[in-house]
C-alpha cells in the first residue's frame, strides 16, 4: 500500500468511526440520563419502596405546551406535600381547543437536577402518546415517590422543594415531519437566514 492509500484508508476509517459515534450519542445520552438522573431526568420504578420516612418534601407541578399545539395543559393541583418514600398521585388536565384530533407526547424533568435520580415514577401519562379529539378534556395521572435514599446523598439530602415539569409536543406524522424539514432546509440551501 502506498502512503497516500494508507492515509485515505485511515481517513475513511475516521469518518466511519465518527459517524458511528454520533449515531450512538443520542441513545447513550438518554440511557446515561435515565441511569444517573442527570439533567433532572426521573427514574421509573415498578413499585414503591418499603420504607416511608417522617421527613416530607413539597412537590410543585409545572406544565407547558409547544407553541401552536392547540391544547391547554395544567396541573389539577399546583403542589402537594408528601413524605419521602410515600406513593403519591397527581393529575394534570389537558384540553384540545382545536377542531382536529391531536396526538401529543410529553417530555419531563425535575429540578433541582440533584433530585432526578431519586424521583421515581411508577405510572405516568408521559410514558405513552396522548390523543385528544376536538374539544376533548382528560385528566391524566402520574404516580410517583421520592426515594428514601435521597436523605443519604451529600448533594440531595437537604432538598425539600422539588418541581416536576412537563412539556407537551405535537407528535408529527412522518409526512409532516419530512415536509417541515424540507421547508426549514430550503432557506439555508439558498443562503437565506
Amino acid at each position: 500500500m502506498t502512503g497516500n492509500t494508507r492515509i485515505l484508508v485511515r481517513l475513511m476509517a475516521l469518518v466511519v468511526t465518527m459517524g458511528a459515534l454520533s449515531w450512538a450519542a443520542v441513545p447513550f445520552y438518554s440511557w446515561f440520563c435515565r441511569v444517573t438522573g442527570f439533567a433532572g431526568t426521573t427514574s421509573v420504578a415498578t413499585a414503591a419502596p418499603g420504607q416511608v420516612l417522617d421527613e416530607t418534601v413539597r412537590v410543585r407541578f409545572d406544565s407547558n405546551v409547544a407553541p401552536g399545539m392547540g391544547w391547554t395543559f395544567r396541573p389539577v393541583e399546583r403542589e402537594m406535600t408528601v413524605r419521602i418514600g410515600e406513593t403519591a398521585l397527581a393529575f394534570y388536565e389537558a384540553v384540545n381547543t382545536t377542531d382536529r384530533t391531536i396526538t401529543g407526547t410529553a417530555s419531563y424533568n425535575v429540578s433541582p437536577d440533584a433530585v432526578g435520580y431519586y424521583f421515581d415514577k411508577i405510572d405516568c401519562f408521559c410514558f405513552t402518546e396522548q390523543t385528544l379529539k376536538p374539544g376533548e378534556r382528560v385528566e391524566m395521572p402520574v404516580t410517583f415517590f421520592v426515594d428514601p435514599e435521597m436523605v443519604a446523598d451529600r448533594d440531595a439530602k437537604t432538598i425539600r422543594d422539588i418541581t416536576l415539569s412537563y412539556t407537551f409536543f405535537p407528535k408529527d406524522e412522518p409526512a409532516q415531519r419530512s415536509a417541515s424539514a424540507a421547508t426549514a432546509d430550503a432557506p439555508a440551501a439558498l443562503g437565506v437566514n
